[in-house]
């Protein structure tokens, strides 16, 4: 009923709501999309095997949106229609709390504490946001309750499913964020101290439940181990040095979360909860009971509640969203004092908060409530022609109601195929721009996060002479936004695959030709959303190497072409081919040794260097060697590895600088 309830009041919400999805939240229905679509559920895809699959998620585990794209097959591709995928998680959540209560004290414990997850505002907001907080949620909550029934079964002959079930709670929480590790890490590693210390059965059973957890997880982050590692550290280092986030070292830091909790679990069920912990801890005292430490489910749920409070603390990134995992705990802590205080009190609370939390949502929607952009609009005439044609659709403003990212979206719901792309902040784009690209959105008045150089790249296409005016529409704020598209009297649009052989073959100079082939490739993925310039490069280079085996362009186009598709294995294939045509470049054997790497096969990348490094010395092959030595287990490489990957990274940074 209270699932109900909630679902309930998020469609109304929905309804009255009718903001666009803003970066993020576009970025995940798209991911949704990605899924749906690689599963053969959703119109524009089909089942094209794993890896293809695994390529869809390089920096987010997949679970999340492989069910959020399976409830969009069922329910539908528009935003208020894809959120039925949270009320889902929602419902997941609201079980896991109401069970766990249920075990630590009783059924009205269980239901108490489903409610105040329902009336929390930082719940509330989410539930119909489309980020992937409310599946974290759900996850880590399963995750913990099943952990702390492991850790004390009630019968001996269950322990074996709850290790199995605990295991498989632990692999969806951390296949759908990485951040569940803050919730979830000192659980972990609590639970697997109580079972070594325990006998030999709860050893085996801890044994099989990690070996299932890594099973679970090691195929996408095989897959994916590089780019993930690259994402985290953008989404916590960089995004904590670029928003200027306090860090744990300063009391700012500490106390960042905490001024911010009442607002986030809500006044009333916050000060209510307190209220009656301090009520209960009275009549104890007036009862003059002993005083007891709490029995070992309790302390469970608080220590796992602390561990994860202080992990939190202590990221350096912050925001309000990172807390929701821990909001759920809270709710029971809280839902324990709301059932000591006096019935009558107890009721009055209970509607009190209700009535806070919908007339907190009522004033979010009137502050909120500003003219819709003309988005649809845009992508329906763009789409007019041939609405399934594959294109892409240069976007230069970036707000966070028109962007990109719904671009790409609404551009691609029911089976469409035009993607969103942005280009313009930086004045090196309008070359590319002018010689490749066929339809540009453009705007005048406020531009969102764009820098002030965007209206150099503005004047630039408008007074090119190759672009014409096609359409306007006028933003709700004020300003428009325009549609450029190509003369058909202009030159042809340059396409990259005529020159990406030569961009390839740098790659013989290392690191000095790294720069402009990826400074031109990533400016190219704007300008062509689809890569469509891939298939080409691909068909041209085998074509030439069926005529000449030994074709080094071509050789070197391969190759890169297997970087940019993670593609390791066959990326190491044709750098090795390239080795034996090139015995004294060292190049050729450090990608070689570095796409190894990236495949989790340490032992042939160390291989691979070392013979670099006896026939033509290099301080990166030499650095490349010793790193994969120690990863594929010979510690006794450490202390040169010390010395040799910094002098390996100074020489990198020496030749980009020249």
């Amino acid at each position: 009923m209270l699932w109900l309830i909630s679902s309930g009041l998020d469609r109304l919400w929905l309804h009255l709501d009718q903001r666009l999805p803003a970066w993020d939240q576009a970025d995940y229905l798209n991911s949704a999309l990605d899924h749906g679509r690689a599963l053969g559920l959703i119109e524009g895809g089909s089942w094209q095997g794993w890896q293809a699959l695994l390529d869809l998620s390089p920096k987010i585990p997949p679970l999340a949106s492989l069910v959020n794209g399976s409830v969009i097959a069922i329910a539908g591709d528009a935003p208020d229609q894809a959120a039925w995928a949270l009320s889902l998680w929602f419902g997941l959540l609201l079980l896991a709390v109401a069970l766990w209560g249920r075990q630590l004290g009783g059924e009205a414990l269980g239901l108490m504490a489903a409610l105040l997850c329902c009336l929390m505002p930082l719940l509330a907001e989410l539930r119909v946001d489309f980020v992937l907080e409310i599946p974290v949620c759900a996850s880590c909550t399963w995750a913990l309750w099943l952990l702390g029934r492991w850790l004390q079964p009630q019968l001996k002959t269950a322990s074996w499913w709850q290790a199995l079930q605990a295991a498989v709670a632990v692999s969806a929480a951390l296949l759908i964020k990485q951040s569940a590790l803050l919730v979830l890490l000192p659980a972990l590693a609590w639970a697997s101290v109580s079972a070594l210390r325990q006998g030999r059965g709860r050893r085996l059973q801890l044994l099989a439940a990690m070996a299932l957890v890594l099973a679970l997880l090691l195929p996408w982050l095989q897959h994916n181990l590089i780019t993930t590692l690259g994402g985290t550290q953008r989404a916590t280092l960089e995004s904590a040095a670029r928003e200027g986030d306090p860090n744990a070292s300063s009391l700012a830091g500490w106390f960042w979360y905490p001024k911010r909790l009442p607002a986030l679990a809500g006044e009333l069920p916050l000060g209510g909860g307190i209220v009656g912990l301090v009520v209960a801890a009275w009549r104890r005292q007036k009862a003059k009971k002993a005083w007891h430490l709490p029995n070992q489910q309790w302390c469970w749920l608080l220590g796992s509640m602390a561990a994860g409070a202080l992990l939190t603390v202590l990221s350096p990134n912050k925001d309000p969203r990172y807390l929701a995992p821990l909001m759920p705990l809270l709710a029971i802590v809280l839902a324990r004092g709301w059932l000591a205080l006096p019935w009558p009190l107890l009721g009055l609370g209970i509607f009190a908060a209700s009535g806070f939390s919908l007339n907190a949502r009522a004033n979010a929607i009137e502050r909120q409530s500003t003219p819709a952009e003309p988005l649809e609009a845009i992508v329906r005439y763009v789409q007019a022609k041939n609405p399934n044609s594959a294109r892409t659709l240069i976007v230069v403003p970036s707000t966070g109601s028109f962007n990109q990212h719904n671009v790409s979206y609404f551009g691609r719901r029911a089976g469409a195929q035009l993607v969103g792309r942005q280009l313009g902040n930086n004045p090196a784009h309008i070359p590319a721009a002018l010689a490749s690209a066929e339809q540009m959105l453009l705007g005048t008045g406020y531009q969102g996060s764009v820098g002030a150089e965007v209206e150099i790249f503005n004047q630039a296409i408008r007074q090119s002479g190759i672009f014409k005016l096609q359409k306007s529409w006028p933003k709700p704020l004020g300003g428009n936004f325009e549609l450029w598209e190509r003369k058909q009297t202009a030159p042809k649009p340059l396409r990259f695959a005529a020159e990406f052989p030569e961009l390839a073959a740098g790659l013989a100079k290392g690191p000095q030709g790294l720069a402009p082939l990826f400074e031109a490739i990533g400016t190219q993925h704007q300008v062509d959303g689809h890569r469509s310039y891939q298939k080409t490069v691909r068909k041209q280079a085998l074509t030439q190497l069926r005529r000449d085996p030994n074709n080094q362009k071509a050789l070197w186009s391969m190759a890169l072409l297997g970087v940019l598709e993670n593609r390791a294995l066959e990326a190491e294939r044709w750098f090795a081919r390239l080795e034996q045509l090139n015995p004294k470049n060292p190049w050729p054997p450090a990608y070689r040794a570095a796409v190894l790497n990236a495949a989790w096969q340490p032992w042939r990348a160390k291989a691979v260097a070392d013979a670099g490094q006896m026939r033509s010395p290099n301080p990166v092959l030499k650095g490349l060697g010793d790193l994969s030595g120690v990863a594929a287990g010979e510690l006794w490489r450490l202390n040169q590895a010390r010395q040799s990957i910094p002098k390996a990274v100074q020489a990198v940074e020496q030749q980009l600088a020249n």
